[in-house]
């Protein structure tokens, strides 16, 4: 990637503007093209595809959304940075939310251009040396799978962290946004200062704001020493705000000010100090349900809602749930000195047959809690705790409807005088084997969920060892 050079493109319609940053960037180790109008701009893109796109919103022809939705349409790994006058930020950011990488406010100076441009060079590299590493290996800035799930949420990370907008980060309790938070803050240009976690719901409301903001000694009964805030701990760097939705109505909008303004006052001081920290904030919680309900301001949710990011929950990462447990297993093996390498058969499709509502968090402590009562180097379903195998064999007995004993078949068809039963476990083996084993893929060609075939998988291999047969749940699409 030493040898890596980008070629920029220069989209405005004023020709001594082209001119000037093209000047500007000159002893940049970069390809400079300029265009007039946002036409030439998508003939020059579609033919010679660029690295960086520097785009003004306002074009005689197109206007600047259009360029940038082609860049997206069409796939494109062009890095788009919107150039706006400074009535226009609101639609800049609207941009990156739809897809920008950045923007800057005209009029730009030398130094602005170059900046920026490096930075988004530098990141063109990261996400080359990250995908060339997860050629190799199943985690990205600590977490772990694959699944197409993820690798949206892996995008808009790598998007989202260069910039100084706000991250609004969504999920199920358990499904990573804490790791989320680091990952931003590794790829942003905060990565040298600090990344400061506080939990929102963990810290006594009275506490809370000299948690956020420090205090000055005397400020209040307890306070015999000044202590800098959280704020101020990330100066340079960022604050992750988790369960953001359970802070105090009058906090939140002390947190607004001070988004606002980057400026605050600690606990009993008439100091006003100033801090430049990024913010990224998350909830378990629906916000717009939380904002409804009057436990959230409108105006922060709208404040701190520029880039969200939705974590899937695990049932919804297809085979990462197997990733994730064997990187456990091999952790927590080597932690405890035991001697697991592997889950057997009908341990993987325990694995994959429960729901997992406690998500990534929920699997961790159970992959733990077996490694630490059990020895072998084979971890079996037995090993599992029984309110999990109890959870999968009634999903098991769950159907959706009561059907004949017996399909009423026309004369003639290969499924003649055999039990519905018969034909679904036809169906679903051929599928299985025309999907060479896939459980995922043959699960999304038959339309149900792969804890359908793996419960169904289970009860026949029950019955083959002369096991109580369970019964299976219908094989409707859920």
């Amino acid at each position: 990637m030493d040898s890596f050079i980008p070629t920029v493109l220069i989209v405005d319609d004023s020709a001594p503007l082209r001119i000037l940053y093209s000047t500007y960037l000159k002893d940049e180790n970069v390809n400079v093209y300029s265009v007039s109008s946002g036409r030439d701009a998508i003939d020059f893109i579609s033919s010679h595809r660029p690295d960086v796109i520097f785009l003004d919103l306002y074009l005689p022809d197109i206007s600047g959304f259009e360029v940038l939705n082609y860049v997206k349409k069409q796939n494109l790994d062009a890095r788009v940075i919107m150039l706006t006058g400074s009535g226009s930020v609101d639609d800049a950011v609207e941009a990156m939310r739809l897809g920008a990488f950045d923007f800057i406010v005209k009029p730009i100076d030398s130094a602005r251009l170059r900046v920026t441009l490096r930075n988004t060079t530098q990141h063109l590299k990261l996400k080359q040396m990250v995908s060339e590493f997860q050629t190799t290996q199943d985690v990205f800035l600590g977490f772990i799978g694959s699944s197409p799930a993820m690798k949206s949420v892996y995008s808009t990370i790598e998007r989202a962290a260069p910039s100084s907008a706000t991250v609004f980060i969504t999920g199920e309790s358990g499904t990573g946004k804490e790791v989320c938070a680091e990952a931003i803050h590794k790829l942003s240009k905060q990565k040298n200062g600090a990344f400061v976690p506080i939990n929102c719901a963990a810290i006594p409301r009275d506490l809370m704001e000299s948690e956020l903001f420090g205090h000055v000694k005397g400020a209040f009964t307890g306070a015999v020493s000044d202590k800098i805030g959280a704020v101020q701990r990330a100066d340079g760097g960022t604050l992750f705000l988790d369960e953001i939705c359970e802070l105090d109505p009058q906090l939140q909008s002390k947190l607004l000010r001070f988004i606002q303004t980057g400026k605050f006052y600690r606990v009993g001081s008439s100091k006003l100090e100033t801090v430049s920290t990024r913010i990224v904030c998350a909830t378990n919680k629906d916000p717009k349900l939380e904002v409804r309900a009057h436990h959230f301001r409108e105006d922060l949710y709208y404040r701190l809602y520029v880039i969200p990011i939705k974590l899937p929950p695990l049932r919804d990462r297809d085979d990462d749930v197997e990733r994730i447990a064997t990187r456990f297993l091999k952790n927590f093996s080597q932690e405890e000195n035991k001697g697991f390498t592997r889950f057997s058969i009908s341990a993987r499709q325990l694995l994959m047959a429960y729901d997992w509502p406690g998500n990534v968090r929920e699997l961790q402590n159970v992959i733990h809690q077996i490694v630490v009562l059990n020895d072998g180097d084979e971890v079996t379903d037995e090993m599992f705790p029984e309110s999990i195998r109890k959870e999968v064999l009634k999903g098991g007995n769950e159907t959706s409807c009561d059907l004949p004993q017996r399909a009423v078949i026309s004369v003639g068809n290969p499924y003649a005088g055999k039990t519905l039963a018969e034909i679904e476990r036809d169906a679903i083996e051929k599928t299985i084997d025309s999907c060479e084993g896939n459980i995922s893929k043959a699960a999304k060609m038959l339309g149900v969920n792969q804890s359908t075939i793996h419960r169904k998988l289970k009860a026949w291999r029950d019955e083959a060892q002369g096991k109580p047969a369970e019964v299976a749940d219908s094989g409707a699409p859920e």
